[in-house]
């Protein structure tokens, strides 16, 4: 019987675990490959994880509410093929070494030993092919191997073992040499006893209210933010959809909205300054060849969630069409892959959607800009004609740019959104569009 041990699948560049919401299988039970066996939930999505191959479920090695790292070990699999252990264990070894770094990434001791090969050093105890890369990967001395107490049979050590000695130890460096910033350890837990008056009372906040908590917070303090704003005649777009937009959706069989158009619009700006179009992580500065737009979606229960267009310089306003509807649609019906939500460079949030007029919004870690959009309004404008000045209704909107000025200036900030204006006051509608 070949045992597969199944890990925590990476779900996405920057989700590095996972929460065990639900087993929807159990031990001893058989399964087929690709079969969804459990539900995992991320601070991005929660989605169903299928089985790597088929079998029957041998051991489940997390519970559930367990929150598990990427590419650690989440079951056993046993696959129906007569293989020798030594083959299991190379199966593992290759398998661990595929994805060491990933598992190991937020483990690894700050001091480490020399590393030394073990096929030539002798023990009384006994440790498997599987253990001794480890340690040699880990440069883990014979000696301190042989203090580490095993949990497998006749005590020998387990990966599992080795592993836990790893984190054990590290998590020891960690606490000795941790330091919170006391703001922050005041935003995070203030300690102080709740007590309620006549007429409150108290509403526990969901998961996913937690962690855009968390996360808005993160943004703050790591990022000096800093808004423009750019008012944009968007008079032309306005009138061109409002001719349009009936044939369209009758010929498409969805929406023509703004949305699509102010994507295009961010993206050609983008293009035009590439700066902006960048993240900014140990003081260097890494700059991004491809552009991916985050559509910042408002659910019904009021929670925010931003799913990402990849690749938005490489499709066409009518492929933009298309592809936005489908991101958002899926969005609202809960339908997103955990990497919809995944590689975004730049995001947009349309608080007009909600009659905002304007906003100042929190940029999305670890991009360095965000813009927010308002509502259309009707606006009595002084506008140059050839009679002199008069005065005309037009359509118009602001553009709010909040930008990381750690590493964005205002000169920068202040002309992407110009762009970003201009670029919606000129956008050929007719042109893009076949009706």
């Amino acid at each position: 019987m070949n045992k597969i041990e199944m890990i925590m699948p990476k779900m996405g560049e920057s989700i590095m675990e996972g929460t065990i919401l639900k087993w929807l299988k159990k031990e001893g039970d058989i399964i087929d490959e690709d079969e969804s066996i459990l539900e995992v939930a991320t601070d991005k999505v929660d989605t169903e994880i299928p089985s790597t191959c088929s079998g029957k479920i041998s051991q489940i090695l997390v519970k559930e509410g367990d929150v598990v790292k990427v590419g650690n070990p989440i079951a056993i699999i046993e696959k129906n093929e007569s293989k020798n252990e030594e083959n299991f264990e190379k199966v593992i070894v290759d398998t661990l070494e595929n994805n060491f770094d990933e598992i190991r990434e937020d483990i690894k001791p700050t001091q480490l030993i020399e590393k030394k090969s073990y096929e030539n050093l002798k023990s009384d105890k006994f440790f498997s092919p599987l253990v001794l890369n480890i340690a040699s990967r880990e440069n883990i001395s014979l000696s301190d191997l042989e203090k580490i107490v095993g949990t497998g049979d006749n005590n020998r050590v387990t990966k599992y073992d080795l592993l836990k000695y790893l984190e054990d130890k590290n998590q020891i460096i960690i606490e000795n040499n941790k330091q919170i910033d006391s703001d922050e350890e005041i935003i995070l837990n203030d300690g102080e006893e709740i007590i309620l008056n006549d007429g409150e009372e108290i509403i526990e906040t969901d998961r996913v209210r937690k962690i855009i908590a968390n996360r808005m917070v993160e943004s703050k303090r790591i990022s000096p933010h800093v808004t423009s704003f750019v008012e944009a005649d968007i008079t032309g777009v306005f009138n061109a959809r409002k001719k349009i937009k009936d044939k369209f959706l009758e010929k498409n069989g969805f929406p023509l909205t703004f949305n699509p158009i102010f994507i295009i619009c961010v993206c050609r700006a983008l293009k035009e300054y590439p700066m902006m179009n960048i993240s900014y992580k140990n003081n260097k500065i890494i700059k991004k060849n491809y552009i991916n737009i985050g559509i910042a979606v408002a659910l019904e229960d009021d929670n925010l969630i931003v799913p990402v267009l990849k690749n938005c310089d490489n499709l066409s306003f009518m492929e933009i069409v298309e592809e936005s509807n489908k991101l958002i649609n899926n969005t609202r019906e809960n339908k997103l892959k955990p990497d919809d939500l995944d590689g975004g460079t730049f995001t947009i949030s349309n608080v007009g959607s909600f009659g905002n007029i304007m906003g100042t919004p929190i940029i999305l870690q670890p991009q360095v800009g965000i813009l927010a959009i308002g509502s259309i309004r009707k606006i009595p404008s002084v506008i140059e004609t050839s009679k002199g000045d008069e005065i005309a209704i037009k359509n118009k909107l602001y553009l709010s740019h909040s930008y990381d000025h750690r590493i964005i200036d205002g000169a920068l900030g202040g002309k992407f959104a110009q762009k970003v204006a201009y670029n919606i006051e000129n956008f050929d509608l007719f042109s893009n569009i076949n009706i």
